[in-house]
């Protein structure tokens, strides 16, 4: 989570929501990283889980990523729980909750959805409260 929470504050450079996140095998071995960067480049796709699997499936030469585990610092959304499917990962682990827009537990449930083919593994709450600070900060900032 600490390489996460070091994406999520580059994030910042661009003014972006900072969320990092990191993809890895079951060796431990990091596959991908990335943060958002929808600011940065103007896409509504570049979350950071996103781009974490994008380069972890470049990396592996495979879209299948069903030995590896995704590590963000928060609740991944709709769109990226569909990523996450679509990629067959079989673990999540985030850090903190996302009351308004998450897919793993919160507001809705995607990637443990019986009704799917594919089911994840989610561990939540890992490094809550620095995730969640890192984000009410920049929220508190964006106010002003």
């Amino acid at each position: 989570m600490n390489t996460a929470l070091t994406e999520a504050r580059l994030a910042l450079e661009t003014a972006d929501v900072p969320v990092g996140a990191l993809v890895v095998n079951a060796n431990g071995d990091v596959l991908g990283i990335g943060r958002n960067a929808r600011e940065a480049r103007q896409d509504p796709t570049a979350h950071a889980e996103v781009e974490a699997i994008r380069q972890a499936a470049v990396a592996s030469g495979n879209w299948h990523l069903t030995d590896a585990t995704l590590i963000v610092t928060l609740e991944p959304c709709v769109m990226c729980a569909g990523a996450i499917l679509s990629a067959r990962i079989p673990r999540v682990v985030f850090g903190a909750w996302d009351e308004k827009a998450g897919a793993a537990g919160s507001v809705y449930d995607v990637l443990r959805d019986r009704r799917l083919n594919h089911r994840v593994e989610v561990y939540a709450g890992v490094q809550a409260d620095a995730c969640a600070r890192l984000l009410t900060d920049f929220f508190r900032g964006a106010e002003s």
